[in-house]
């Protein structure tokens, strides 16, 4: 089958998510700037999570772009996927209201690693799918960027449980090593498309020079 309606379903999903994360913002009841100031924390948590979960729409949409075909094991790991990204408002608002206190900031980063790790698990299922030759291998190649956001999150878990502020600036410097643009997906997909037009441009050329010239309408020599 192909990606169409995983690819809405999960779009579908995500929303859903972004928006329980807005409900968890509360207005406050004063009208002065004082009353903002106990919503730093959770509108900081707030901007972090949307952050976070545009890289993983973002990211989904590339891959998926690439993908072209799924089975039921696909189907499954976006499931897996989908089941760790639905719980970051709940760990968001958690730590935000707690003002980043250790065990709500580690349990924010557990999460963010879960949800991680079944990011890489979909990947590698697509892969196993569509074989070591596919676009998406080829886009992956060694994923150093994945690798090293899981060994950032491993760090930052423990020494929230010490240092909030640290991990919470781990946090931050994940989502910042992928707001940077990923142009692994979009490259291998535009070479393989001017590939593509290359080999039909080819194949039209030869077939016009294979035509046989017809001289009852060339005129007299």
């Amino acid at each position: 089958m192909n990606t169409t309606r995983l690819e809405a379903f999960s779009d579908g999903v995500i929303a859903i998510i972004i928006t329980i994360l807005v409900l968890e913002l509360r207005v406050p009841h004063n009208a002065d700037l004082a009353s903002l100031r106990p919503l730093v924390p959770v509108a900081g948590s707030f901007v972090l999570s949307f952050v976070y979960l545009g890289i993983y729409w973002n990211n989904h949409h590339h891959m998926l772009h690439v993908t072209q075909r799924v089975g039921g094991g696909v189907l499954w790991a976006n499931l897996h996927l989908l089941f760790w990204l639905s719980l970051v408002p709940f760990v968001t608002a958690w730590m935000g209201e707690n003002h980043f206190a250790p065990v709500p900031t580690a349990a924010y980063g557990v999460v963010l690693l879960l949800a991680a790790i079944a990011y890489t698990v979909l990947q590698y299922t697509i892969i196993a799918v569509e074989g070591r030759e596919s676009l998406l291998a080829a886009a992956v190649g060694r994923d150093r960027k994945g690798k090293l956001s899981l060994v950032l999150y491993v760090i930052a878990i423990p020494a929230a449980l010490i240092w909030p502020w640290i991990a919470g600036a781990l946090y931050a410097g994940v989502a910042i090593l992928w707001l940077v643009p990923d142009r692994r997906i979009e490259r291998v997909a535009s070479d393989t498309h001017d590939r593509a037009v290359s080999v039909t441009a080819a194949g039209q050329a030869r077939r016009r020079d294979a035509q046989p010239v017809d001289t009852a309408d060339a005129g007299p020599n």
